[in-house]
């Protein structure tokens, strides 16, 4: 979106690049809230902005690339339950139903909040949804940059 060139180095996992960033290695990095909280607090690493829409509980007072200047831009995890195509409408609608239950419960609140998670919950239209709507996204970042697995 910002049109910015940058040469990917693909370290094996989230834990590798940030020790690469914090040793200096690499200028510039995206990692996860929680595996770069304790070094941003510490000064250890610079934070310029979280990928999300809202900004997260860890780092509040860092602010968001949307905030930031740079308009619409969001990224961040999601999960959710899948299921085999043709599995019963009364079973996903259960699935649902129990896991949007079990987010609740304060010790799964707590253990989201920690990893910097927050539950939100939706229909299996709605996750649905979601789901092409990052395969849309997505497939225009790879068509757009020419990337290929390594």
């Amino acid at each position: 979106m910002a049109g910015t060139k940058m040469h990917h180095i693909p370290y094996k996992g989230g834990g590798p690049a940030v020790v690469a960033l914090v040793a200096g290695e690499a200028a510039v990095g995206f990692a996860t809230a929680p595996s770069v909280v304790q070094f941003v607090k510490s000064g250890r690493l610079r934070g310029l902005a979280i990928t999300s829409l809202q900004r997260s509980p860890l780092l509040p007072d860092l602010p968001t690339v949307n905030e930031s200047g740079l308009s619409g831009y969001e990224v961040g995890p999601w999960y959710g339950f899948l299921v085999p195509t043709g599995t019963p409408r009364e079973a996903i609608a259960r699935l649902n139903a129990e896991s949007l239950k079990a987010m609740t419960y304060p010790e799964v609140k707590e253990r989201m909040a920690a990893t910097g998670l927050t539950p939100l919950g939706s229909t299996p239209e709605a996750f649905g949804a979601l789901i092409r709507s990052e395969v849309e996204k997505w497939g225009k970042v790879v068509k757009a940059t020419g990337m290929r697995v390594d």
